[in-house]
């Protein structure tokens, strides 16, 4: 049986590793915070204290941390050690690397890895919490191709989709596309409310009048029903949400002006100064809508 050591079980990685053992996998799990790992053990995972013990003998490292420093600290502290060191149980650990970090850490980790002799698998994810949940993910692969089928078990029991997309580093930079789309998305949706509450529109006439047609989207409903109720219970978190845009932003460099995400950025880290930094990522509403 496949063991997978699970580092960092936070809105996403918790309910990647629920749907890992429901799918037969062996899992290990290890959260910073103790107290966010331990509730997994319902699940039939072993939850340790020490991400090396989690590490040592596992046939896959999983890591889903919240930015690439902290993805680099639990590595270094003894974890990398852990999967190099001689072991019976497993040949070759591989480290599948599923944390949006973006371009630069992603280079740094790869190196970090090949430097250590461990095949490495850039793979962050598409979908937030209930898609986590509801193992409905989508995995953007990179790495080796001699180690593909190995990631199968893994990424068909998180996710319903996987785009193998070339060398380690590739997915990373197709996630912050995708995440300058979110962005764009969640912070367009907020202006229009605000606009229309300034205009005294009710603001559920603007999504009424998209529904349907060329300029609807899911997510605009439901982000732009949060919105309006002022109620923002956490998919994705404004906190990382503004992680994100930094990323987005730094990979762009001076070739392009992303406008857009820097005005997401902004309402971002104005709904972080309100106390809104572990709400959902629509709370950003609060930075456009200033004077609420």
């Amino acid at each position: 049986m496949t063991t997978v050591a699970v580092l960092g079980t936070g809105l996403m990685g918790a309910p990647m590793a629920a749907n890992l053992a429901k799918a037969g996998l062996d899992v290990r799990a290890w959260n910073r915070s103790t107290d966010k790992a331990h509730p997994l053990a319902e699940h039939g995972i072993t939850v340790t204290d020490d991400a090396a013990e989690a590490a040592y003998g596992a046939d896959i490292v999983l890591t889903m941390l919240s930015d690439g420093a902290a993805v680099r600290s639990v590595m270094d502290d003894g974890v990398l050690d852990a999967m190099t060191s001689e072991n019976d149980e497993t040949a070759e650990p591989l480290w599948l690397q599923m944390s949006t970090v973006g371009v630069a850490a992603t280079d740094e980790l790869a190196a970090l890895a090949d430097s250590a002799g461990v095949p490495f698998v850039d793979a962050p994810v598409l979908g937030t919490r209930q898609p986590a949940e509801q193992g409905k993910l989508v995995v953007l692969a990179s790495g080796p191709e001699d180690v593909q089928d190995r990631c199968t078990p893994v990424f068909d029991a998180v996710g319903t989709r996987t785009m193998w997309l070339g060398p380690a580093g590739t997915a990373s930079k197709l996630k912050l596309v995708a995440n300058s789309w979110v962005l764009a998305v969640t912070n367009g949706v907020a202006e229009c409310i605000a606009l229309a509450n300034t205009l005294g529109v009710d603001p559920a006439q603007f999504l009424d009048a998209i529904s349907g047609g060329g300029l609807d989207l899911p997510y605009a409903h439901l982000k732009g029903g949060a919105m309006m109720k002022g109620e923002y219970p956490a998919s994705f978190t404004a906190s990382l949400a503004a992680k994100d845009a930094r990323l987005v932003l730094e990979a762009a460099g001076e070739d392009n002006d992303l406008t857009g995400i820097r005005a997401a950025l902004r309402h971002l880290e104005a709904a972080e100064r309100a106390g809104h930094g572990e709400d959902d990522m629509a709370a950003l509403y609060t930075g456009v809508r200033r004077n609420t």
